[in-house]
């Protein structure tokens, strides 16, 4: 994926360091000679939810989307995991199935480490277990900030909130505007901010209707990050 745009007044949640980033340079090799590698096709999923397997995933190119499906069947975009991130490491550690699904959305490679010796290297590597309990705790700070900013907003602003955040982390300039990069559906946009599809298309379309964003099947341009970012409340 393209470079990503730097907007103003931005200060997203998604400024974190990836995991294999985070290691020594002979400790994310060493982990990586533990594994065999994978590819996955766009939309293919590389981890069930509710699935007992356990092995961990080391992402090495592309870009996965992480989700989680309720009894009612309401889906919910929990994050996005591109190279160098950990997928699997909970159920790795706790024997429990998996939390989430996660599906490429590009083509992906990635290493995968069965848990068996994903926890033996942990166990002789006090400095890499450390890195990963600092990666857990920023992913729960991120969430927790993430759902303190929501819960005082509508979904207008959520939505710009996030517009915003995705242009920061996976924009490309065009003479158009800000190109969204990674590929969500109406569903997955509605699934990140806690709305019905159908809301998130009413306020993508009044956006559209005042010229803050062009979008198509699945493109997505922002042309007034500055009208998004007084929507979100984040205006300098």
């Amino acid at each position: 994926m393209a470079a990503a745009a730097h907007l103003p007044g931005d200060g997203g949640l998604d400024d974190r360091v990836p995991f294999l980033a985070r290691l020594e340079h002979e400790d994310g090799t060493a982990l990586r000679e533990l594994g065999r590698e994978l590819t996955f096709a766009p939309r293919a999923p590389l981890i069930h939810q509710n699935d007992a397997s356990s092995h961990v995933l080391l992402i090495l190119t592309g870009w996965t989307k992480v989700t989680a499906s309720a009894a009612n069947g309401y889906q919910a975009l929990l994050a996005l995991r591109g190279p160098g991130d950990i997928l699997g490491e909970s159920a790795a550690l706790t024997g429990r199935p998996r939390s989430a699904t996660v599906t490429a959305l590009e083509p992906v490679r990635a290493v995968a480490v069965e848990h068996e010796r994903f926890r033996d290297f942990l166990a002789r590597s006090p400095r890499v277990s450390l890195t990963l309990l600092g990666l857990a705790a920023d992913r729960t700070r991120a969430a927790d900030q993430r759902r303190l900013e929501f819960a005082s907003m509508d979904v207008r602003a959520r939505l710009a909130v996030l517009l915003l955040d995705l242009a920061r982390t996976h924009g490309r300039r065009t003479d158009e505007g800000v190109e969204l990069t990674v590929p969500l559906t109406k569903e997955e946009l509605a699934g990140a901010v806690g709305a019905s599809r159908e809301m998130v298309q009413r306020k993508l379309k009044e956006l559209r209707d005042r010229g803050v964003v062009i979008t198509g099947r699945r493109a997505l341009v922002i042309v007034r990050p500055d009208i998004l970012l007084r929507v979100a409340g984040r205006a300098q």
